[in-house]
């Protein structure tokens, strides 16, 4: 079990305690009528209006099904990259909503960042998104970034992607990146376990009742694969191919065990892991950077992380987890 020490600042209580009392409750009449019709892009339409970082440019790119950007935070002359894939429960957000995380992460790594708009619930099945992310590895690839110079990160819903798409170059026997990193991700698309897990009802974003209708959602024929499976889950994946991976999730959410079961099952695979546990923090706090030390301490540890593995010439490939709790 991870070790865990006190630590959540004020502000960052003050957070959680405002989301508790807010976004909460609306996620739970959500969950009531859980229609993937509900107008989620208003929700990206509307952070169109939120000014970017400054000193920070970003400029259109078009995939092959999908909008993306590249972001550069006065790294684009460096030889790494990002591919980061936006959270949102596949069903909302996009690139307006997560500029400012992508940026940071941008300036804290010292890399250019593609931010991918992948394709999303209800018009399209979670595979489309999985192979958008696909493409996006393509583009750079395309573009002359070396692949030990890759990274693919991606938070909640895009940290699934993150995985699967990782996990999908190795199908298709595409060199894999440098590493991964996964913001409080969704690894397990059964919710039997988080919903059993004694923290569930602690989160201050999550009421138990959205998990169950999400997954309902994706589980649903239409984002079925061509053998009538439903969506796999990366850790039930073949994980030995895998490069390093850093996770990061706060102690109290909904996907707490999700991060912690994918981090036992890497470690099992022979995967170098970093389980990163941030006392009391909220889903992909990260995000709160404007609002919260811990947002920017986190973000410091990303950069690390991506500079590290991408500067790192050979990998130790038998590592057990390694658990910092902060």
């Amino acid at each position: 079990m991870p070790d865990f020490f006190p630590g959540a600042s004020l502000r960052s209580q003050v957070l959680a305690h405002s989301l508790r009392m807010t976004v909460k409750p609306l996620l739970g009449v959500w969950a009531q009528w859980p229609s993937p019709l509900w107008p989620a892009g208003v929700i990206d339409h509307a952070a169109r209006i939120v000014p970017p970082l400054r000193g920070v440019a970003h400029r259109s790119v078009r995939l092959e099904n999908c909008a993306a950007e590249l972001i550069d935070a006065g790294n684009l002359g460096t030889e790494t990259v990002v591919l980061y894939l936006h959270g949102g429960g596949f069903l909302t957000c996009g690139l307006n909503t997560h500029r400012r995380l992508v940026s940071r992460i941008s300036a804290s790594a010292g890399a250019a960042v593609l931010s991918v708009g992948y394709r999303m619930m209800p018009k399209h099945p979670i595979r489309d998104a999985i192979a958008d992310g696909v493409d996006g590895y393509r583009w750079l690839l395309g573009q002359g970034f070396e692949t030990g110079k890759i990274v693919i990160a991606g938070d909640s819903a895009g940290g699934y992607l993150t995985f699967m798409t990782a996990l999908t170059l190795v199908d298709l026997d595409l060199p894999r990146p440098a590493g991964l990193v996964a913001l409080s991700p969704l690894t397990d698309m059964d919710p039997a376990g988080k919903l059993a897990h004694p923290g569930a009802g602690q989160c201050p974003v999550f009421p138990r009742s959205v998990l169950t209708a999400l997954t309902g959602l994706a589980d649903q024929d239409a984002h079925r694969d061509a053998t009538g499976k439903p969506c796999a889950s990366p850790v039930d994946g073949i994980l030995e191919g895998l490069p390093p991976v850093l996770i990061q999730v706060g102690s109290t959410e909904m996907l707490y065990p999700d991060a912690e079961l994918m981090a036992e099952r890497l470690a099992a695979a022979g995967v170098p892991i970093t389980l990163e546990v941030w006392d009391r923090q909220v889903h992909v706090f990260q995000a709160a950077a404007d609002l919260i030390p811990e947002a920017n301490h986190a973000i410091a540890q990303i950069g690390n992380f991506i500079r590290t593995t991408t500067t790192a010439r050979t990998h130790r490939s038998h590592l057990p987890v390694e658990t910092v709790a902060l």
